[in-house]
């Protein structure tokens, strides 16, 4: 059976069911004024031996303070082109973010609870969100700040998205526990999948999609921790996915072949809470394949794909739970968090590979 090669993942089947898409991602957070300020604010960086000891610690510089996205936490930031991003967050509303320029391009409105989820069609003036209001709606870059189509069918907070790269259909995925398939153009459902409840609450594995009658193509070995979110490489080749926990246990993301063996393939162990987002980073950035995590102990970490090894640590002191992380550009990540907005992160490799905080909105 084939599988979808854009929902190609509902990478969860107990929390939530939230969906895998392809599309790259980026986000920012907005309120008011506009320039950039000097931030007082500092971060911690560590440096870590191929062993995965403690090498160093660097000493860091204060970053720019663009005027901020939202409002409140941001949930979600996804990138729609190397220029802009689209976040959302607790003040309900959905926000396309020039992060290069540090303002806000437009703030859209139509959601009634917090904003979930964004799914971007990278290139493109369409982009999707997810709420706790049990909706998923399409908006318009080009067009007004009102919603271009709505989509209503579930009983619960949605909590994942997919597009297919032509825009004509979208997955959502909910704590219901069901799968639908839309028609973008008219808004109507055209297929839906349920979960088994009585499933969905033992253990939690990712799951492979196929988009054709929303026929489950895989099951990958059960995780004994929800997993949180899940990404496919470029190449459609992997699979990377983060699970939650606490005090280390289940605190880790897991690297998946997606190709003949499905096998486990890495595990990257570290965090200390809930990894709540995962990333492949750009092939050109090292000579080896990296990928990053986000977790809500603070820290972002930039992990050897292969190993598992850590090879860099930044801890975004006070910024609560790092709730979402995107890659903005061949350079550059950007991380939404709890307290803080979202973080414009920079990777150097004057000195090795390092990840230095460069901005925050």
């Amino acid at each position: 059976m084939a599988r979808c090669s854009w929902g190609l993942s509902v990478h969860k089947l107990l929390q939530r069911c939230s969906i895998l898409s392809p599309s790259h991602k980026v986000l920012y957070r907005f309120c008011a004024a506009m320039g950039k300020l000097q931030s007082k604010l500092k971060y911690s960086t560590y440096k870590y031996r191929p062993d995965g000891i403690i090498e160093e610690r660097i000493q860091t510089k204060a970053c720019l303070e663009y005027s901020p996205a939202h409002t409140d936490s941001v949930s979600v930031v996804a990138a729609l082109n190397s220029d802009l991003c689209v976040s959302g967050g607790k003040d309900k509303t959905v926000v396309a973010y020039n992060w290069k320029s540090g303002h806000v391009v437009k703030r859209f409105r139509g959601h009634e609870r917090e904003v979930t989820k964004i799914a971007c069609i990278h290139g493109s003036s369409l982009f999707f969100s997810a709420s706790r209001d049990r909706t998923a709606t399409m908006w318009d870059l080009r067009g007004p700040a009102q919603p271009r189509q709505q989509f209503s069918g579930h009983a619960m907070v949605v909590t994942g998205l997919a597009v297919s790269p032509d825009s004509s259909q979208l997955c959502t995925g909910s704590r219901d526990n069901t799968l639908l398939l839309w028609d973008v153009g008219t808004g109507q459902c055209m297929e839906r999948a349920s979960i088994s409840r009585n499933l969905a609450h033992c253990f939690v594995s990712c799951r492979l999609w196929d988009s054709r009658g929303l026929q489950v193509a895989h099951v990958f070995p059960a995780k004994q921790h929800i997993q949180t979110y899940c990404e496919v490489s470029e190449d459609g080749h992997k699979c990377v996915s983060c699970s939650n926990g606490f005090g280390g246990e289940g605190c880790e993301a897991t690297l998946w072949d997606l190709r003949q063996t499905r096998n486990r393939i890495c595990e990257y162990k570290g965090h200390f809470q809930t990894v709540a987002s995962c990333v492949f980073l750009p092939r050109a950035l090292a000579s080896m394949p990296i990928i990053a995590t986000s977790s809500h102990d603070c820290k972002v970490k930039i992990w050897n794909q292969d190993t598992g090894a850590c090879l860099f640590t930044l801890s975004l002191d006070g910024s609560g739970p790092l709730t979402s992380l995107a890659v903005g550009d061949t350079i550059s990540l950007l991380c939404a968090s709890f307290n803080r907005g979202i973080h414009l992160l920079r990777v150097e490799r004057s000195r090795g590979l390092e990840l230095q905080e460069v901005a925050a909105f």
